[in-house]
């Protein structure tokens, strides 16, 4: 059996969260940074030269006409994802999305279809769920070791400095709390209980109208509730508490990529799990990607493309909640 060839990433769009990405690709043994695109011809380069990438193009279109290309990360803003991600599908090249996959549901669902006519691989970065602490709290809920979970309470904050031009702040790049951070505790709450059957939000919000905090609360079926906070205001604990009839499971800081998390049995000893990583922790979605390229798979079995859509649905009724409009994206 011959060596196996390293899968050839690419990635658009060259901002912080890209620079992190490439470093965790530095220790994947079967992946390789094959080449990058932005649109300034400066950064590709500067950022080629930092990372040793052969390839750096000064437009996302050239980068796609790359020979021996396997595969895309997107890291471009908010409200570039669906645009970026359907000129790679459209070319049956597999994409790995930054979260969120798309500004709402409808660019979601023109992803998936696109992804499914094209028979192209589609994946939503939710790294969260490749964490090994985070995949151990998900395990020890599925014990049944805390019993039936009866709620959950979760939250995301930290104090961005206000810049009307920024990410954070800025409408036209799908700024505002929620869909930036406020995504993690939502996931959270889709992932242990499904879709709520009610939901209660309020906001406040920046001067260029998008939320700097969101307060929310989901009724799912059997009365389970979710209690969750994403704010640009503060630095909060950024913890998650999950509540069952017999126990609680702690996911320390920061909870969508933890490294510990503690067990509380009623009438036992805490029981703590240490699960430390190297890097940033964006590798454990890269080996998933490239695990489910070498199987020929087209979605992920741990992060399936319902998933994403059931995300970007819930989110939307949240920002219908809190009167939350991207004029650009949103079919009104």
């Amino acid at each position: 059996m011959g060596i196996q060839r390293k899968m050839n990433w690419g990635i658009i769009g060259l901002g912080k969260i890209a620079r992190k990405f490439a470093a965790d690709l530095q220790i994947v043994p079967d992946a390789r940074l094959h080449a990058v695109a932005s649109t300034s011809r400066e950064r590709s380069t500067a950022f080629a030269q930092q990372f040793n990438v052969p390839h750096a193009f000064d437009s996302y279109q050239a980068l796609l006409e790359c020979p021996d290309l396997d595969v895309v990360y997107i890291a471009t803003p908010h409200t570039l994802h669906c645009e970026n991600t359907l000129m790679c599908l459209e070319r049956k090249i597999p994409v790995l999305c930054e979260k969120p996959a798309g500004m709402n549901p409808q660019e979601v669902h023109k992803m998936v279809t696109t992804a499914t006519l094209n028979h192209t691989f589609l994946m939503e970065a939710m790294w969260t769920q490749f964490i090994p602490a985070f995949k151990k709290s998900m395990s020890l809920l599925a014990s049944g070791v805390i019993g039936k979970p009866l709620s959950i309470k979760a939250d995301f904050g930290f104090a961005a400095p206000y810049n009307v031009d920024g990410r954070a702040f800025n409408k036209d790049l799908g700024g505002g709390s929620l869909l930036d951070i406020g995504i993690y505790p939502v996931f959270l709450a889709l992932e242990i209980f499904g879709q709520p059957i009610d939901i209660q939000a309020f906001a406040q919000f920046s001067p260029t109208a998008v939320d700097t905090t969101c307060a929310i609360l989901f009724k799912h079926e059997k009365g389970a509730l979710s209690m969750l906070h994403s704010t640009f205001t503060s630095l909060t604990n950024t913890e998650a508490y999950i509540y069952g009839e017999q126990g609680t499971i702690h996911i320390h800081p920061r909870f969508h990529h933890p490294e510990k998390i503690s067990l509380h049995v009623q009438g036992k000893p805490v029981k703590e799990f240490s699960m430390p990583y190297q890097g940033n922790g964006y590798q454990f979605e890269i080996e998933e990607v490239n695990r489910c390229l070498r199987k020929k798979l087209l979605e992920s079995p741990l992060m399936p493309l319902e998933k994403s859509v059931r995300l970007a649905e819930t989110l939307y009724k949240i920002r219908e909640k809190i009167g939350l409009v991207y004029p650009k994206q949103d079919v009104l």
